[in-house]
């Protein structure tokens, strides 16, 4: 009886071996969409965002982070107000934990009860857009302008910066 069992681990593990070598590429992949942003890119983007606001006379605040919410980069422009600067890194995470701009999901934080909004440091104003490359590495979130709609034109504007990096 041991000997059978021996012989049927033995078995077993050689076939698994054979297995996983079968499930194994011997040669390198091709690269993917990138996981996260490059340093460069976060760079890239924030300064497209900012630099399109400052064109249009606006003190805002650009925020990036990557998939987890952990901010990566963030620029206050000149005059930009003290809130602007946690609304955006709110706005940036949002979008990446979503995958859609904040000013889609705001319909969906209406009404009585318990709501996405109850999450901890999620903002559900326009003037975040998520980076997407597969699914969602990263989240540009702008903040400080008079208007959402303007802050999401600035933060689409830092996405499309980097369109290009994105495979």
């Amino acid at each position: 009886m041991r000997t059978a069992a021996l012989t049927q681990r033995v078995a077993l593990g050689a076939f698994t071996a054979l297995a996983l070598a079968a499930c194994t590429p011997s040669d390198p992949q091709p690269a993917g969409p990138p996981q996260v942003l490059s340093g460069d890119a976060v760079t890239k983007a924030a300064r497209a965002a900012l630099a399109a606001a400052e064109a249009e006379g606006q003190h805002v605040t650009v925020s990036i982070v990557d998939r987890a919410g952990n901010e990566r980069l963030r620029l206050t422009g000149d005059g930009a107000g003290p809130q602007s600067g946690d609304s955006a890194r709110g706005k940036a995470f949002t979008a990446a934990a979503w995958g859609k701009p904040t000013s889609e999901l705001t319909d969906q934080v209406s009404g009585g009860g318990a709501s996405l909004r109850d999450i901890p440091g999620t903002v559900f104003l326009g003037g975040g857009v998520p980076v997407i490359a597969g699914s969602p590495i990263a989240g540009i979130g702008v903040a400080g302008a008079p208007s959402e709609d303007l802050d999401e034109e600035f933060a689409s504007a830092g996405l499309e910066a980097i369109e290009g990096d994105l495979g």
